[in-house]
């Protein structure tokens, strides 16, 4: 979770006169006093706060009243971005990384991710959407243990295989996905970009006591996918769109199969089709989903 509700308090408490400290920070949030200590230099160093300590009440002031926050607002999609970034940073290698590492930190906390701690020529590392959008999904994946079903090509030809995610790499030059083979039962790695498509299934895994190879849960009855009928932008070429199974129906359109419905809506607002037909509850939820987008533009949130 991002540190601005934090930062909001603290501004707020400011506002009212009540000196707060980084001890009263820790408590209200059951924090540390290191990460309360960081979310007060984040506000003074980041958004050039005006603070300053005041001993006789044992708390931060404003040196100028009239300071006022910026208003920070950040869709998901920009925060899976700086996730992304923030990731291929801070496990780049190189003789000199304090100033890569502080660039990864600082990635991390606009994202939302707040632990990790960082003069040298800083890389640069291409966003690519796609490799964003299925790190995305491989990330719920491994957080939640689930097994992904994966299309994967490779210097031996294509092939599909159920897979148990257990860690996001990268290197200078590539992004990996550190998963367990069901079927072999050994772990290896798979580039990002060799990835065809995939989509995260309701199977769970576990780790075992060595905490390298999980093994998959019993096999639950099976769940039927939600299905969503999109006319989208352009024919596709495979049988997957953005790693979503999917089924021509004719003029244009496609039944999708899904079943997280936020990473769906995600993927929607990323844009790529013309014509939303059905469920008629995704409809809804993608309508007020763009509703409280407009509303914050406007200033109204």
């Amino acid at each position: 979770m991002s540190n601005m509700h934090r930062i909001h308090w603290f501004d707020q408490r400011i506002r009212g006169g009540h000196y707060p400290s980084s001890r009263d920070l820790a408590l209200q949030f059951e924090i540390s006093r290191r990460q309360a200590q960081r979310d007060i230099e984040y506000l003074a160093v980041s958004l050039r706060a005006p603070l300053v300590y005041i001993a006789k009440h044992r708390g931060y002031g404003y040196e100028d009243k009239t300071y006022m926050l910026p208003h920070l607002y950040m869709t998901e999609e920009e925060k899976s971005v700086l996730k992304f970034l923030a990731r291929k940073y801070g496990e780049y290698s190189t003789d000199a990384p304090s100033g890569v590492q502080r660039v990864a930190h600082l990635l991390g906390r606009f994202a939302g991710e707040e632990e990790g701690e960082g003069a040298g020529r800083l890389p640069y590392f291409d966003a690519d959407p796609r490799l964003i959008h299925i790190s995305g999904q491989l990330a719920f994946a491994i957080e939640q243990r689930r097994t992904v079903h994966l299309h994967y090509r490779s210097e031996n030809g294509e092939f599909r295989e159920d897979v148990c995610p257990v860690r996001l790499l990268s290197r200078y030059n590539a992004d990996y996905v550190a998963a367990y083979q069901e079927h072999e039962g050994k772990t290896r790695l798979y580039r990002l970009d060799a990835i065809e498509s995939l989509h995260v299934t309701n199977r769970m895994f576990e780790i075992n006591e060595a905490g390298d190879v999980p093994f998959v849960k019993g096999r639950p009855p099976a769940i039927q996918p939600f299905t969503a009928r999109l006319r989208l932008d352009r024919e596709l070429q495979g049988e997957a769109w953005h790693g979503y199974p999917a089924r021509p129906a004719g003029d244009g359109f496609y039944d999708i199969d899904f079943y997280d419905d936020d990473a769906f809506l995600q993927q929607l607002m990323l844009g790529g089709w013309l014509n939303l037909v059905s469920p008629k509850w995704l409809k809804t939820k993608l309508r007020n989903r763009c509703g409280q987008i407009l509303k914050c533009l406007d200033g109204e949130e």
